[in-house]
């Protein structure tokens, strides 16, 4: 073995260090503070970026850029914001103010039979006037003893329903807007609608006051059978999120204006699954000088005492059809009478419950264009037309098909049926 002096170890020992070093820092395991930045800041200089991007908080932090082959629009804040985005932005930021938090108080009775105030529902509503008239859902202000409307400023003011609506689920509400400038929501129209066009709603669901929520039409023209029995024509339907207290809120298009009224939701589990429907704002146009006016909507009718068709009669009478509505007895005078429609005959007579039925009289499966199969379609099919119009109606006189012309009368408060 060969013997190395003390002064070649430490020589080979240096020389083997600083080539293991070398190899080292070559192979990037090894990086001096200075070359770390340097090459951070090369990479970072590939990038492409909008130098306008990089702004400075006031708490110092810088957001993150966005790249720069990104459609950008800027804001007033200096955020970057796409065309969707931007339509949301100001759309919220113009109407928000004039969706209103309604709840209620409703009556009730404690063990000692006594009337006391309880909690009741609560929606949305759309400021429609600068005088404080507000539109809502019938059934949020439906049976309250007091109305509450909770302003954006968070201010809460007492109420008064002025009108209601419950064909259509409106009702317009009133309240005292003092000194407050407010901020009204445009109707727009309802006429033309697509489907695919965006819409959206601004609502408190669940409390959560102004909540905006985006979607589109997904369906028009739908008719949908509410809890008494009533169909509402021409429904809007969207995917927009509507949630319990979206109920009353406004449905907007893309420049902000009304275009519906959230009503209701399909929703298996009773949150929303993307199936919602509003009330087209034409229907609320038409009814609102109504409702603010007479506090109701004066309506058509066919002045007779109707039955609803059911099997165990159709059997009985041996009639021609199996639905439709039988003219029991007619209003002395009234406009069916002088119309030629035929009431049942006395003489004729069957009882049913508590109820006499006349037979013999036609039966009416038909009013203005609408096939008639029960009552609530003569609501439905006379829903839009006014005292004093007339209407084409079709029934059976045994077997035989006549058609009669009605001058519309002006529906009581109590319609009689059998």
């Amino acid at each position: 073995m060969r013997l190395y002096s003390r002064r070649q170890v430490i020589f080979f020992t240096i020389a083997g260090t600083i080539l293991v070093f070398s190899l080292a820092l070559g192979c990037g395991f090894v990086r001096f503070s200075g070359a770390e930045e340097a090459a951070d800041a090369a990479a970072e200089s590939s990038v492409p970026r909008d130098s306008s991007a990089d702004t400075p908080r006031s708490d110092g932090f810088t957001l993150q850029t966005a790249p720069a082959s990104q459609e950008i629009i800027p804001v007033d804040n200096g955020a970057k914001l796409t065309d969707d985005e931007t339509i949301n932005v100001r759309v919220y930021e113009t109407r928000n103010e004039g969706v209103v938090n309604i709840t209620t108080e409703v009556l009730a009775y404690n063990w000692f039979l006594e009337p006391v105030p309880r909690e009741g529902g609560a929606g949305s509503g759309s400021i429609i006037d600068t005088r404080g008239y507000v539109l809502t859902n019938n059934h949020v202000v439906s049976k309250a003893y007091k109305v509450f409307v909770t302003l954006a400023d968070q201010s809460q003011v007492e109420g008064t329903v002025v009108g209601i609506d419950t064909e259509n689920d409106l009702a317009v509400v009133k309240f005292e807007p003092g000194q407050r400038k407010l901020v009204t929501i445009p109707m727009g129209t309802s006429r033309g609608l697509r489907v695919g066009q965006k819409v959206l709603a601004i609502g408190n669901p669940f409390a959560f006051d102004r909540t905006l929520t985006t979607g589109i039409v997904s369906g028009l023209g739908r008719p949908i059978r509410t809890g008494s029995g009533l169909v509402m024509r021409d429904m809007i339907q969207t995917d927009a999120s509507i949630n319990p207290g979206n109920s009353g809120g406004p449905l907007l298009n893309s420049a902000g204006e009304m275009i519906g009224i959230n009503t209701m939701i399909y929703s298996p589990s009773g949150g929303s699954v993307g199936i919602g429907f509003a009330v087209p704002v034409d229907t609320a146009r038409r009814v609102v000088p109504e409702l603010i006016r007479f506090g109701k909507v004066k309506r058509g009718w066919i002045d007779f005492i109707p039955v609803q068709l059911f099997p165990a009669l159709v059997n009985h009478a041996k009639f021609p059809v199996s639905q439709g509505l039988l003219v029991s007895r007619l209003i002395p005078g009234g406009n069916a009478e002088k119309a030629g429609i035929r009431g049942g005959s006395r003489s004729d007579a069957v009882r049913y419950g508590n109820s006499i039925i006349y037979l013999g009289g036609d039966i009416i499966v038909e009013v203005d264009g609408m096939e008639i199969e029960g009552l609530s379609d003569l609501y439905t099919a006379l829903e839009d037309n006014k005292p004093g119009e007339t209407v084409g109606v079709k029934a059976y006189r045994g077997g035989k098909l006549m058609s009669f012309t009605v001058s519309l009368s002006e529906r009581p408060e109590n319609v009689q049926w059998e």
